[in-house]
């Protein structure tokens, strides 16, 4: 009897490890470095202090011609989900890019039904002053550009009708005699261009929240990047890009927490915001 029970539970145990053999997921060390298997079902737990390490993943799926989209599942070293990664990335060559702002916020839905985009994602961060939204840093609008650009380790969506850029502003300045279509500035760059580390712990707040970030990478394809679970902090999101298989060159923090969001139009996919919004990015079809 005793060796019938020991031999189904080695027989459970091995269908059990091959069955975590067969996805790939992202595992953030714990204080003791051990990384451990992931668990089938895991509880969020949003209040671990990590180390993002990478493991190879390959769980790409195409929403259509020159657009993908994977679902990457985060864990902790305690085996524990601590977030999901929402990733797109799209090829510049089916599809082109556009800026927004209204200075009466909609909702995704609203932007999605009055401009018939494909993807609505939020945009950078604004302020209100006497009841007026306005965006922060420059945005230019239809080739209008409006507000003061940043400097120093801001970043920067520069459009033209050949395509759209990611910039370091360090790097690359804005220059008022370009002719840029659309373009909004963000801060901060949490991947510097080359694939380095943007955002230093030396500059970290330890402040988790919601996260939406834009990146292009080694092969000039724009990824939008959506944290929605608020694990993330600035400095914990640079390393955890800076060390994916993402293949990033370049990526810039957008505004985040009650304005973090995502809508796709077809096939309908919904990442809602807290809040209804001034301030989006839009992708269209060429």
């Amino acid at each position: 009897m005793y060796r019938q029970v020991s031999r189904a539970i080695h027989l459970l145990l091995l269908v059990l490890v091959l069955g975590t053999c067969a996805s790939s997921v992202y595992v953030i060390k714990n204080d003791s470095g051990v990384t451990p298997a992931a668990a089938s079902a895991p509880t969020p737990v949003p209040s671990v202090s990590p180390t993002p390490v990478t493991v190879a993943d390959v769980g790409w799926s195409s929403v259509q011609p020159g657009l993908e989209r994977h679902v990457i599942p985060v864990y902790d070293g305690q085996n524990q989900q601590v977030e999901t990664v929402y990733v797109w990335r799209l090829d510049q060559n089916y599809f082109r890019i556009d800026v927004a702002f209204d200075e009466t916020p909609q909702s995704l839905d609203t932007w999605q039904a009055e401009t018939n985009a494909l993807m609505v994602v939020n945009g950078g961060f604004y302020s209100v002053e006497n009841e007026r939204f306005l965006p922060d840093g420059l945005t230019i609008l239809n080739g209008e550009a409006v507000g003061s650009s940043y400097a120093g380790l801001d970043g920067m969506l520069a459009i033209k009708d050949s395509g759209a850029e990611l910039r370091w502003l360090v790097e690359k300045p804005y220059t008022s005699s370009e002719r840029l279509q659309a373009g909004l500035q963000s801060f901060p760059v949490l991947v510097q261009p080359g694939g380095e580390l943007g955002f230093a712990a030396e500059r970290e707040n330890n402040v988790s929240a919601r996260r939406t970030a834009i990146g292009q990478d080694k092969n000039g394809r724009i990824l939008f990047i959506v944290a929605p679970q608020g694990y993330f902090t600035l400095h914990r999101l640079s390393v955890y890009l800076t060390e994916s298989d993402l293949n990033l060159d370049i990526a810039v923090n957008l505004d985040g927490g009650g304005s973090t969001g995502v809508l796709v139009a077809s096939p309908r996919e919904l990442i809602p915001p807290d809040r209804s919004l001034p301030f989006v990015i839009l992708v269209y079809p060429r």
